[in-house]
């Protein structure tokens, strides 16, 4: 065995240990922030019995959180870049998961409004902490991969978390509480708990590492850092220089878009599905909702491999949001459970597809400080999709007097941002290459 076949092996299996022991903890974590961010939705028609709240101020609330979100984005991932993963996270995690039990007061508008933000405040930096963190672990040409693995948290947050919020929607009434009571508050601390483990179980940097042999530790190291080194150049330099850097403004805008599509669906899926049987959200819709997630996790597993092996990460990256887009569009089309099922399993595909591939193209340009306050920028300014989406949506349906217009609207959105990512400069697709981790 030549020394490069030798070095390559050891790599190969420093990522496939460091794969096996972070991505399914990672995993788990996003599954939790992604649950009580998107329980709303499932809490809607009974929050809105309850308190009273019109259509319009559950838009207005559920789409505050992102506001919080976004100002704090960028200095919680800085912090992250200066404490650690393992402290920074956690304190993300215990902090939310209160605010989000205590959600369980929200019994008028303005409390509701309150809690969003704070909500929003205190999961601001995870979703960006995390991209950051993969980049400390994985090479540019294994990440679509490891990124594809992290992100099959949203699909099972949705699979898993539909069923588990439809059957805490059955407890009304139970100790005193309301159904939605009881949605809030077990989601809320459960997240609590995953944040007090992550204190222990994950690793800052591979140096730290216990399950890499030290010559595994060295040639993942030496990988990453050859990386680092090649992207100096392009990348800029500092906080500040990512902040003004037109590419990384370029990157915001085309990530805003794909979040208007994601929560187009988030938002609405459940209560779509339930006008179409007894307007009740429950088991059963939680069962079919799970459906379009599931579909999800097979598309992303596959179309993730295929962008590694190929390089063609922007290229299926416009193929996957041009899918979401038609699927949103022909949701509102279906006036039968069946064909909105089906166009919601092509919709949530494509978004929850296009997002690894999407990382993959700031992640392979940016470094150091610039690496976390360009992901983090770009992830606050892009959720800000998650706060116009509702809005928008309502807006369109009162515009045009049609409760499609809507969606019609997201599906547009979803489209122009194809465009977008097919047209980034400067973002050249990887080169194919041969796998650093066998396929599995």
């Amino acid at each position: 065995m030549t020394a490069l076949n030798a070095a390559e092996g050891l790599l190969a299996r420093a990522i496939t240990k460091s794969r096996a022991r972070l991505l399914p903890f990672l995993v788990l974590m996003y599954i939790l922030a992604f649950i009580d961010r998107a329980n709303v939705g499932f809490a809607k028609n009974a929050l809105l019995a309850d308190t009273g709240l019109s259509d319009a101020a559950f838009a207005f609330g559920a789409s505050i959180f992102f506001i919080g979100y976004a100002c704090f984005e960028v200095p919680s991932n800085l912090m992250l870049h200066r404490l650690g993963a393992r402290i920074w996270l956690c304190r993300i995690m215990v902090t939310w998961g209160v605010v989000s039990a205590a959600m369980m007061f929200a019994h008028d508008a303005t409390t509701f409004y309150v809690l969003r933000f704070l909500l929003g405040i205190a999961e601001a930096g995870f979703f960006p902490g995390i991209i950051l963190y993969l980049t400390y672990w994985f090479p540019a040409q294994s990440r679509g991969q490891a990124l594809g693995l992290f992100y099959f948290g949203l699909p099972l947050a949705l699979v898993l978390g539909s069923p588990l919020s439809g059957w805490l929607l059955e407890f009304h009434g139970v100790f005193g509480l309301r159904n939605w009571q009881w949605l809030f508050v077990v989601e809320g601390l459960m997240a609590s708990a995953v944040g007090i483990l992550a204190y222990f179980y994950l690793v800052d940097r591979p140096a730290q590492a216990r399950w890499l042999h030290p010559d595994e530790k060295q040639a993942l190291q030496a990988a990453l850092a050859a990386e680092d080194e090649r992207k100096r150049d392009q990348s800029p330099h500092g906080f500040l220089g990512a902040l003004r850097n037109p590419r990384v403004l370029q990157f915001c805008l085309a990530y805003f878009t794909i979040q208007m599509s994601v929560y187009g669906v988030v938002f609405y899926l459940p209560a779509r599905i339930a006008g179409l049987l007894d307007g009740k959200i429950g088991l059963t819709v939680g069962m079919l909702t799970a459906v379009p997630w599931i579909c999800a996790l097979v598309v992303t597993r596959l179309v993730t491999r295929r962008a590694d092996a190929s390089g063609q990460h922007r290229r299926l990256a416009v193929c996957m949001l041009t899918m979401a887009a038609l699927g949103i569009a022909a949701s509102a089309l279906a006036s039968s459970i069946v064909p909105v099922v089906v166009a919601f399993c092509f919709a949530a595909a494509g978004f929850v597809a296009v997002q690894p591939l999407f990382w993959t193209i700031p992640t392979s340009f940016l470094s150091g400080a610039a690496a976390a306050s360009g992901i983090a920028l770009i992830n606050s300014l892009g959720n800000l999709g998650g706060f116009v989406a509702p809005n928008l949506k309502t807006l369109m349906e009162r515009q045009f007097g049609d409760p499609r217009a809507g969606m019609f609207a997201l599906a547009v959105v979803g489209l122009l941002g194809a465009i977008l990512i097919a047209r980034l400069k400067g973002s050249a697709p990887l080169a194919p290459h041969r796998p650093l981790v066998p396929a599995r």
